[in-house]
C-alpha cells in the first residue's frame, strides 16, 4: 500500500520507467487524480494506465474528487481491465460525477467486482445510470452507497437493475439512504434472486416494523445464505423482533445480526434469547446496544448463555442494566462451557458492586478475552477490585476498556504498571 508524502512523495517513489512496480493495491493521495489533465500528467497516474499496470484495488476515498476529475474515470476503467475494487467514497462527486463514473463501467475492458460509493452526494437521479451498469457486470459482487439521499424512489430503480442484472451480488450496502417500509418490497426482490448475497446492511432506514414483516420472508426462504444483517436504528420494536426472530432461530447460514438503537425492550431481548436458544440459530455475534432494556432482561441473557455454545460476542451497551443485571450475566457467564468472549457493556449504570460480580467473573470464566466497561459509575474501588483479578495467571482476558471514566493518578499508575507486568493484556482507556 502506497500513501503519505503527497504527490511528490509518491512520484519519486514511482518513476515512468518502472510501471511493472506497482503494488497489487494502490492508494493515492488527495487531489492526485485531477493531475490527469495536467500536461505531462503525474507519471503515477500514467502509470496506471500502462498496459503493464496490474493493479487490482484502488483507494481514492476522501481525495476531494468531483464531477469535473470523474472525466478520466472512463479512461482509467478502460485502461485497466485487472481492476477488481474501486474506493471512491468521501468525494462529492454528485450525480454528474456518478454519470462519468457509469461510462467507464460499461466499457467491456472494465471488470471492477466490487465499488464504494458512501458519503458521495448521490441522489435518486444517479440509480439509473448506476442500474444500467450494474446490468452488464456478471461478475460484480459488492456495492456500498451508503449514506446518500437516493430516497425510496432511488433504491426501486437499484434493485430493479440488481434483480435484472447476472451479477453475483455478495454484500449491498444502504444505510442510511432514506429508505422508508415500502423499499422493503424492492428489497425483498434483491434478496430473492441474489442467493449469492451474503451481507445486507441497512442501518439508519426508516423501515419500521411493516418494512421487517415484509423483508423477513425472503430472508426465511431456503436459498438465501445471509450471513450478515445490520439494521440499527431502524425503528423495529418488539413486533418487527418477533418477526427477526424467526430469522435468527431457522436461518442456519446468520453469523451476525446488528439490532441497535432500536427500541426492543425486555420483551425484544426475551424473544431473541429464545430464538437463540433454538437448534437452527447459528448467531455468533449479536449486537443490542441502546435498546431500551433494563435489568430484568439479564435474567434471559443469562439463561441464553449458559446454553448457547455459539454466541461469541454480545454487544450490550447503553442498556440500564445496574449493579442488579450484571449480577445476574456474571453468575451465568461464571458457569462451566460457556462461550462468549467479547462482552461490551458501556454505560450500563455499573458502579462499584457491579465491578465486584465483574471481578469475580473474571477468575472462573475461562471463554472471555475482550470486556468493555466505558462510561460506568465505578470509581477506584471497582477498577481495583478488577485489577485484583485481571492480574492472577489464571484470568484470560486481553482487552479491558475503560473509556470515560474517572479515577485517581494511583490508580492511573497501578494500570500501566499492570500492563507491564502482564503483556497479554491491553488496557485501553
Amino acid at each position: 500500500m502506497l500513501g503519505g508524502g503527497g504527490a511528490q512523495g509518491l512520484q519519486a517513489r514511482l518513476p515512468l520507467t518502472l510501471p511493472r512496480l506497482l503494488p497489487p493495491q494502490l492508494l493515492l493521495p488527495e487531489g492526485l487524480l485531477t493531475q490527469l489533465h495536467r500536461v505531462p500528467p503525474h507519471p503515477a497516474l500514467q502509470a496506471l494506465q500502462s498496459p503493464t499496470c496490474k493493479i487490482q484495488k484502488l483507494s481514492l476515498q476522501n481525495c476531494c474528487l468531483t464531477k469535473t476529475g470523474c472525466g478520466v474515470l472512463p479512461a482509467v476503467l478502460r485502461s485497466m481491465p485487472t481492476l477488481r475494487e474501486l474506493h471512491l467514497s468521501d468525494n462529492p462527486l454528485e450525480d454528474a460525477g456518478l454519470q462519468l463514473l457509469c461510462e467507464g463501467l460499461l466499457d467491456p475492458q472494465c471488470h471492477l467486482e466490487k465499488l464504494q460509493l458512501e458519503y458521495c452526494n448521490l441522489t435518486a437521479a444517479s440509480c439509473e445510470s448506476l442500474a444500467s451498469a450494474l446490468r452488464n457486470k456478471q461478475h460484480f459482487k459488492e456495492l456500498a452507497v451508503s449514506n446518500n439521499e437516493i430516497g425510496e424512489a432511488g433504491v426501486r430503480v437499484l434493485c430493479q437493475g440488481l434483480v435484472e442484472s447476472a451479477c453475483q451480488l455478495e454484500t449491498l450496502k444502504l444505510e442510511n439512504c432514506g429508505l422508508t417500509p415500502a423499499s422493503c418490497e424492492d428489497l425483498r426482490a434483491v434478496v430473492a434472486s441474489k442467493t449469492s448475497l451474503r451481507e445486507l446492511d441497512l442501518g439508519d432506514n426508516k423501515l419500521g416494523d411493516q418494512g421487517i414483516a415484509v423483508l423477513c420472508p425472503s430472508l426465511l426462504h431456503p436459498s438465501c445464505q445471509i450471513r450478515v444483517l445490520w439494521l440499527w436504528e431502524c425503528d423495529v420494536t418488539a413486533t418487527g423482533c418477533r418477526d427477526l426472530c424467526h430469522v435468527v432461530s431457522t436461518k442456519e447460514s446468520l453469523e451476525e445480526l446488528s439490532l441497535a438503537c432500536n427500541a426492543l425492550g425486555d420483551e425484544g431481548a426475551q424473544l431473541l434469547c429464545e430464538s437463540l436458544l433454538e437448534p437452527g440459530s447459528r448467531l455468533q455475534s449479536l449486537w443490542v446496544k441502546s435498546c431500551n432494556f433494563t435489568a430484568a432482561c439479564c435474567h434471559h441473557f443469562g439463561a441464553m448463555l449458559t446454553q448457547n455454545k455459539r454466541l461469541v460476542e454480545l454487544q450490550l451497551s447503553n442498556n440500564k442494566l445496574g449493579d442488579s443485571g450484571v449480577r445476574e450475566l456474571c453468575q451465568a457467564l461464571g458457569q462451566s462451557g460457556t462461550a462468549l468472549q467479547v462482552l461490551c457493556l458501556g454505560d450500563c449504570d455499573v458502579a462499584n458492586d457491579g465491578c465486584a460480580s465483574l471481578a469475580s467473573l473474571l477468575l472462573a470464566n475461562r471463554s472471555l478475552r475482550e470486556l468493555d466497561l466505558s462510561n460506568n459509575r465505578m470509581n477506584d474501588q471497582g477498577i481495583r477490585r478488577l485489577m485484583e483479578s485481571v492480574e492472577q495467571p489464571g484470568c484470560a482476558l486481553e482487552q479491558l476498556v475503560l473509556y470515560d471514566i474517572y479515577w485517581s493518578q494511583d490508580i492511573e499508575d497501578s494500570l500501566r504498571a499492570l500492563e507491564e507486568r502482564k503483556p497479554s493484556l491491553k488496557i485501553i482507556s
